[in-house]
């Protein structure tokens, strides 16, 4: 089975910048961003950061306040900070053997990054490759990991799967059912997210007078250490 599925990924990968480096901080800068964010999204910003912050040192240097403002548009504003935090653990410390140590570093990151970038023997089980591995009735090996996300991203899907497509048809006790739509999300349009979203972005063109913004989402967005006031002025952190 696993080999059928390495096969059709040999003709079917996606062309993704991220696969072509073994780079530990590219693959951690690449995988943090895909966190609740499309693919397509993250494409271009993932370029851009990497011209900007190549290397590991260079993100850690960096004012927080410049990767806040790089990170806008990407959506949950902690995860920039979080990878800025941890660039620079990372710069202090070097690496751990326990990724899940640097901030913003889950079970699934950390195995992602150690099996896409270190070749170690963990399989990264996100919702593509729990949802295969549930249907199919069947445990792939940390080799089939990127093969796993690209069939769940494009075949395997959660309502609808393409069976007529999946290189594993014939093998799958799933094979033709459907499935019911899962809890979506709650709207962004309205949300408090929306709220801290469009406050974080006024304060990161210009400081703003507290009476001026939000005040609700300014405490959260302090709370997250994303924005700081002083006097009554919102201002993004200027610490490192």
């Amino acid at each position: 089975m696993e080999e059928q599925l390495l096969a059709w990924f040999s003709q079917n990968r996606r062309v993704l910048p991220w696969r072509r480096t073994k780079d530990q901080y590219a693959v951690l800068v690449s995988e943090v961003m895909l966190q609740q964010t499309q693919v397509e999204r993250v494409i271009p910003r993932y370029l851009a950061w990497l011209e900007r912050w190549p290397k590991v040192a260079a993100l850690a240097a960096a004012p927080a306040a410049d990767v806040i403002r790089e990170w806008q548009g990407l959506g949950y504003n902690r995860r920039g900070l979080n990878l800025h935090r941890a660039a620079q653990k990372i710069a202090a410390e070097g690496w751990p053997d326990d990724l899940t140590e640097l901030p913003g570093v889950g079970p699934y990151t950390a195995a992602a990054v150690a099996n896409f970038a270190l070749g170690c023997d963990v399989l990264p089980v996100d919702t593509n490759v729990s949802r295969i591995q549930e249907r199919m009735g069947h445990r792939f090996s940390p080799a089939a990991g990127q093969a796993l996300m690209d069939l769940g991203a494009t075949v395997c899907l959660a309502r609808i799967p393409r069976c007529e497509i999946c290189p594993l048809a014939s093998a799958c006790p799933s094979k033709g059912r459907r499935y019911e739509p899962l809890r979506k999300q709650s709207r962004f349009e309205g949300s408090f997210r929306q709220r801290r979203a469009q406050t974080l972005r006024l304060v990161a063109e210009s400081e703003r007078p507290l009476r001026e913004l939000d005040g609700e989402a300014v405490e959260s967005l302090q709370r997250d250490g994303l924005v700081e006031v002083d006097a009554s002025i919102v201002a993004l952190p200027r610490h490192s």
